[in-house]
């Protein structure tokens, strides 16, 4: 229903990681535009570990490593559910909305609940659900563990699940020694273990670093659309009645998870608005991305109204689940299809791609010199039909920076801001450029290849796609 597409949007950041450790010659050129995450996380020693005991194909690896993630989440949602329903109806409406729903929008944060691909995100996910299920039993070393493991996969995500964890723990304590404990009060006494970790008031000001920032809105939550504020707002107050609900009929797991859930989304939104509106010179700020809380959040919630649904209004009645189920499916798998249009829906390991560029990717894999320097269109990713898909994770050769992924690893890491918009700037605007600015980037950056859709007099070009006609994507060699 949702697809695989291995090499897509972020896989252009996390996988070239793990490909240069399995064949260490590989980006010679570029490679600090994927080391910065790589070095936070053993994300990819972890995968290029698996992948040498295995012995399998790179692509048979990673898709393996892909299904068994969302295995994981689901058996996670599975124990959650568990936790705060007697049921069997509710626990697998449940799960069953989460696996409806693993590819929705989590508001305006640029995020699904679980990629269409393998990433870090994917394995730190069903390690937080994990967690937070061990934390509702109270048990609390095995939650921490949990929390570990995501940490050792995922910079950032982790800390949501922590501070989750540690709200519920709080709110547990402050209960233990009957406190009167209101919403207000709670908000209050969470808002400490809920900040943000490794805040620095330092603020790179460039306006290399301004431009990349800028090029992710989504940070940003004044730059948000009203029904993206509404996915915010909407979750905060519905888990807040099932909160009050839960406290009337003396569910108390579902209570705790509920009310805990609504003191969280507002206290990160709280946080949002006040990194948000800080002066100009703290703008770095914004990369700690406060709002990526939500993903936790819509995790949870979509366990919850699941159970609930299941409980309530499916039962064992097989129509309702189908009227439900069936309209859901289908419309989450027609959004798939609009967002991948030129790509196989599933592309199998090693099957030959659908997509023009990537046919053009996979030939420079296997026809060009490893230590080949490549430039593109700075925007080539967003181009109609390219489908995002990355160039140095499926060609695994070096490129110059571009405008979509490189810009997001430098809104994070600012001390690349200058070289990021050098090479930027050196390709715009890319429609235009003749031989001699294909040679001026040869001269600078040693640039000995492109993949472009122009023809380009006096340019050799070995490969011409056979579709698109007069823009076909060509891979030329320059002189």
């Amino acid at each position: 229903m949702h697809g695989y597409h291995p090499y897509a949007e972020d896989a252009e950041i996390y996988l070239p990681g793990v490909e240069r450790i399995l064949n260490p010659q590989l980006f010679p050129v570029g490679r600090e535009f994927f080391a910065s995450h790589a070095s936070l996380t053993l994300f990819p020693n972890l995968i290029a570990l698996s992948l040498r005991v295995s012995h399998v194909p790179f692509a048979v690896g990673i898709f393996v490593w892909h299904v068994a993630s969302i295995f994981l989440l689901l058996l996670a949602c599975w124990e959650l559910s568990g936790i705060i329903f007697e049921s069997e109806q509710a626990r697998w409406a449940g799960v069953g909305l989460i696996a409806a729903l693993l590819t929705i929008p989590v508001a305006g944060t640029a995020l699904y609940i679980m990629d269409q691909y393998l990433n870090p995100r994917n394995l730190a996910a069903f390690c937080l659900v994990f967690a937070v299920a061990r934390c509702l039993r109270r048990k609390y070393v095995q939650c921490i563990l949990w929390i570990v493991l995501a940490a050792l996969v995922h910079p950032l995500m982790w800390a949501f699940g922590f501070s989750f964890c540690a709200l519920l723990w709080l709110i547990d304590l402050l209960e233990k020694k009957r406190s009167s404990v209101g919403l207000a009060t709670r908000v209050a006494a969470g808002a400490g273990c809920l900040l943000p970790f490794g805040i620095r008031l330092d603020a790179p000001t460039s306006a290399a670093y301004h431009e990349a920032a800028m090029r992710h809105h989504f940070h940003y939550i004044q730059m948000w659309q009203w029904y993206e504020w509404l996915g915010i707002v909407a979750p905060i107050a519905l888990l807040w009645w099932f909160h009050r609900v839960a406290v009337k009929q003396e569910r108390k797991a579902l209570a705790r998870l509920c009310g805990a859930l609504a003191i969280y989304g507002v206290i990160y939104f709280a946080a949002a608005l006040v990194v948000d509106f800080l002066p100009p010179r703290f703008e770095s700020l914004a990369r700690l991305q406060p709002l990526r809380s939500l993903h936790l959040l819509y995790m949870l919630m979509f366990v919850v109204m699941g159970g609930l649904a299941g409980e309530y209004l499916l039962k064992n009645r097989a129509a309702r689940w189908l009227a439900l189920f069936g309209p859901l499916c289908g419309g989450m798998f027609f959004a798939q299809r609009e967002l991948f249009p030129q790509s196989a829906h599933i592309e199998w390991p090693d099957a030959r791609p659908n997509n023009p560029w990537a046919q053009a990717f996979v030939w420079v894999r296997e026809n060009t010199p490893i230590d080949a320097v490549f430039a593109l269109d700075p925007r080539f990713m967003q181009l109609p039909g390219e489908d995002e898909i990355g160039f140095r994770c499926l060609a695994e050769r070096s490129r110059l920076a571009d405008d979509t992924k490189d810009s997001g690893v430098v809104s994070m890491f600012p001390p690349l801001a200058e070289e990021w918009w050098s090479q930027e700037q050196a390709q715009t605007p890319w429609a235009n450029f003749g031989l001699q600015d294909f040679k001026r980037l040869k001269e600078k950056y040693g640039v000995g290849w492109i993949v472009t859709t122009q023809q380009v007099a006096g340019i050799e070009c070995p490969y011409k796609g056979d579709s698109h006609g007069a823009n076909a994507v060509r891979v030329c060699r320059l002189p």
